[in-house]
């Protein structure tokens, strides 16, 4: 499929009420309102596309941004690439939808680093996400994380609205990583304090790092059985 086509079906998939809903969690620009599980099945059926994902990013509509990042084959998008896409975040559903695409990269540590680092909100909160990503991979050691904690604990409160919330998940994927981590995270979160995130007009809530660690083991430990 065309780029152009592409963007006709999800125009077809879009509704209103998918569209109020994606507003109340500040996606303010253009937009169909295309649901996860139909932009899902409609990644199915296109494969990876590198090219038709450029494609559709280019379009700077939100759902073909989306869908954008499923498509697009992680090998194909180096750092200078990723950079620039980083740059035109605009909200925290595309970057998160991007911090995976980001994530799979052979860049993937080096622009995680640089972008936790940045004074922008979406930027930071992309290289944030990232660490969540990271602390569940074995290629970066304990020492990293640990560093990260710190600095989350030495810096979170003094940081944007959604790098607030980004930096408070990765507090929790790396608590876990395993007891040591575990043991580190909550102790540094009970030091943080309250974390508090703007959600804007939904009901969504910032999770509690000790408890939501407790429950996400609790939840594992349930599967294995």
């Amino acid at each position: 499929m065309t780029v152009k086509q592409v963007i006709s079906e999800l125009k077809a998939l879009g509704t209103a009420q998918n569209r109020k809903i994606y507003r109340r969690h500040g996606v303010m620009g253009q937009q169909f309102g295309v649901s996860y599980a139909n932009l899902g099945k409609l990644s199915k059926t296109l494969g990876k596309d590198s090219e038709l994902a450029r494609g559709l990013w280019a379009s700077a509509n939100h759902d073909a941004r989306v869908l954008a990042c499923m498509l697009a084959d992680s090998t194909d998008f180096k750092a200078n690439e990723l950079d620039v896409m980083c740059r035109e975040l605009d909200n925290y559903v595309i970057t998160d939808a991007f911090s995976g695409l980001a994530a799979r990269c052979a860049s993937a540590n080096a622009r995680m680093k640089k972008w936790c680092g940045a004074k922008g909100e979406w930027v930071s909160a992309a290289g944030w996400n990232m660490v969540c990503s990271a602390a569940g991979r074995s290629e970066l050691d304990d020492t990293f994380f640990i560093e990260q904690i710190e600095l989350i604990e030495n810096t979170i409160h003094a940081s944007k609205n959604r790098t607030r919330h980004s930096m408070n998940q990765a507090l929790i994927c790396i608590g876990l990583r395993g007891p040591q981590m575990r043991k580190a995270a909550v102790a540094a979160a009970k030091r943080i304090g309250k974390v508090e995130v703007d959600h804007g007009a939904t009901s969504c809530k910032t999770p509690e790092v000790e408890d939501y660690i407790a429950k996400t083991l609790a939840h594992r430990k349930t599967k294995k059985k």
